[in-house]
């Protein structure tokens, strides 16, 4: 899964230098944020969600219904148990590796994307695509 996004990250880059999907001080322990990133030519809508000092991040996009997650633009539902749960479906999924454990998809998976964290940032990990987020 995680070369079949590696693969969609390798579109045309953008004018410019890359810039971070996120400062690390503004994703807070435990929370999940929602970053823009242009692959493969197209801006994409990413799911970032801190643990510690290491950030995972999927396409914004339930599998079930290729919806957006979020409820409103980058405010997501996450349930008492610490997952993060669809608004459109309720599908509900688990936060270390994106697998649905509820709901109308269970079994499948978010796509991950490739972040590194680096000098107080989150950056996609591949070179060829930019983030559109700012700071």
């Amino acid at each position: 899964m995680v070369d079949e996004v590696m693969n969609s990250l390798s579109g045309r880059e953008e004018a410019g230098p890359p810039r971070p999907l996120l400062a690390l001080e503004r994703l807070s322990d435990g929370a999940l944020a929602e970053a823009e990133a242009t692959m493969n030519g197209d801006a994409e809508s990413l799911v970032l969600y801190r643990d510690g000092d290491h950030v995972r991040a999927w396409l914004n996009v339930c599998p079930h219904a290729g919806r957006r997650l979020d409820w409103a633009p980058g405010q997501f539902l996450k349930s008492k148990d610490g997952l993060l749960v669809c608004a459109a479906h309720g599908a509900s999924f688990e936060l270390a590796g994106g697998e649905c454990v509820a709901g109308p998809c269970r079994g499948e998976t978010l796509r991950a994307v490739p972040v590194d964290v680096r000098d107080g940032a989150v950056w996609l990990s591949s070179p060829r695509a930019t983030s559109s987020s700012g700071v």
